[in-house]
């Protein structure tokens, strides 16, 4: 569609070329006559002419009390006040209007314009010196990890000036994960930013006093007090949220840019992988209105952050966990097994954003990967094998056997060796040499022994004791070598006998 400028030019052009008249140019670009006359005194179209406000019969006797109702909302509580929908509810049930509810609603939001009521915040715009800040916030999306749909969150710090931004996908978005992630990106930046922007997320604020007055948990202040950021928080709700609006249009973006489709992993290291590979892929990009790249921007904002700390913060939560009839601890409201001695007893648990650790006394008994969502079974196989002992029945079913098969530490050669050995000595006595070997796992090296059940499969030897001989051979023959020269150290010049000699000489005479 024609502008009303090059309209003007094609009939000022025919003008001259044609010398046509006024009809004539009308009639050829179907146009009045006056707009014809218009074109040919100026280049310029002259500004359209503005009508008067035509009446509104339907809603122009209610105006006053419309308005009425507008302005004293300004002193009612900000959730109850008057929507477009309430006021011609209240029109239609108190005074019998007949106006419908469209021409309310574009009456009312003329008239909150109009009147004022509409306040639009004026944001000014920031320089960000190298160094001097950064902004963390939490943002969910949702990943397939080994085949299920999960809600995950990821925790991420943007240094204000280059715009280089961290990101970790956690499981969770609890306090452990806030300051593990802190702890992840200061050593991935190789420094400390001088301040951080937060918003009133709970693993730091537990309560949110007047103005950005907060009453802030122990262990953030620990944590800020170990690396030496300061810290500045938001102001809370929607109000705050354009003060720390590079981390919030960077979730977006990153969310958009890296993970769609939704990615399928098998773990959440795995997703943490790819996650980082897109960290380095970005630091090609050019924020808009910027002249260099992220990571050229970064390079040199990195010598002026500050040193970071000799240690890392332990991020971690010490709990205490009772040991049920399964072996299991409930950490989060998920179990995780520990050694089958341990049911019954309370033990300390380590809780990190990413491992589960039990500990007896200072010995560790158990490290899991944190599992992902609610009421999740974590179980290792070898923390029940003495009870299976007893109870080889109890093998096939196992929840644990499933799992490691899921895993794939219970391999195909466990699974024919345990077939044969039922076939030939029966399910009870088949299932205990199947445990045997697994015990043996804690001692020997797993491919000695997966190499010497398959030889015993392949010869119909099956005793368990023959195939752990064969295992220890197996590993001797590897590297026999290894054993005898580490014990060469320890070589001494043998003893000397001349002294005695002497003195049995010197008796004799």
């Amino acid at each position: 569609m024609r502008s009303r400028v090059e309209l003007f030019e094609n009939i000022r052009r025919d003008h001259r070329l044609d010398e046509r008249s006024i009809r004539e140019l009308a009639d050829r670009h179907k146009v009045h006559r006056r707009t014809v006359r218009q074109a040919l005194a100026d280049a310029v179209p002259p500004p359209r002419k503005s009508y008067p406000v035509r009446p509104r019969p339907a809603i122009d006797e209610w105006a006053t009390v419309i308005d009425a109702w507008l302005i004293k909302d300004q002193d009612a509580p900000r959730k109850q006040r008057h929507t477009a929908r309430r006021v011609w509810q209240r029109l239609v049930a108190e005074h019998q209007a007949a106006c419908s509810e469209v021409t309310v609603s574009r009456y009312v939001a003329r008239r909150r314009v109009e009147l004022g009521l509409l306040q639009h915040e004026v944001s000014i715009p920031q320089t960000h010196l190298a160094g001097a800040e950064a902004e963390v916030d939490f943002g969910e999306f949702y990943v397939t990890i080994a085949g299920l749909v999960v809600k995950c969150w990821m925790f991420v710090m943007r240094l204000s000036h280059s715009g280089k931004a961290f990101h970790v996908a956690f499981g969770t978005q609890a306090q452990e994960a806030f300051l593990e992630g802190h702890a992840l990106a200061f050593a991935y930046f190789g420094g400390v930013p001088g301040r951080i922007r937060y918003d009133n997320l709970k693993p730091a604020v537990i309560r949110v006093l007047k103005g950005r007055d907060r009453t802030e948990s122990d262990r953030f202040t620990a944590m800020r007090s170990h690396y030496g950021f300061d810290s500045f928080f938001c102001r809370p709700g929607i109000e705050g949220a354009h003060e720390k609006g590079g981390v919030e249009g960077e979730i977006g973006r990153f969310r958009r840019r890296h993970l769609v489709p939704v990615p399928k992993v098998d773990s959440l290291a795995e997703l943490n992988e790819v996650i980082g590979a897109a960290d380095r892929a970005d630091d090609d990009r050019v924020i808009t209105g910027r002249p260099v790249t992220i990571g050229s921007a970064f390079a040199a904002e990195v010598t002026v952050l500050m040193v970071l700390p000799a240690e890392a913060f332990d991020c971690a939560r010490l709990l205490n966990a009772r040991v049920d009839n399964r072996a299991r601890v409930s950490v989060r409201q998920c179990f995780y097994s520990v050694p089958a001695r341990y049911a019954g007893r309370r033990l300390p648990v380590r809780l990190a954003a990413r491992t589960v650790e039990v500990y007896d006394g200072a010995r560790l008994v158990a490290s899991h990967e944190r599992a992902v969502g609610r009421y999740v079974e974590v179980l290792v196989l070898d923390h029940y094998l003495e009870v299976l002992k007893t109870k080889p029945g109890a093998l096939p079913g196992a929840t644990a056997l499933a799992q490691a098969k899921a895993r794939g530490t219970f391999t195909s050669s466990h699974q024919s060796y345990w077939d044969a050995a039922r076939v030939t000595s029966g399910d009870a006595k088949g299932t205990r040499a199947l445990i045997a070997i697994l015990l043996a796992h804690r001692t020997m090296p797993a491919s000695a022994l997966i190499a010497a059940m398959d030889r015993a499969v392949a010869s119909g030897c099956l005793n368990p004791e023959t195939v752990l001989i064969d295992a220890r051979r197996h590993t001797s023959q590897i590297a026999p070598a290894v054993g005898i020269a580490g014990l060469a150290r320890y070589d001494r010049p043998p003893p000397s006998l001349t002294d005695y000699d002497d003195l049995l000489t010197g008796s004799d005479s």
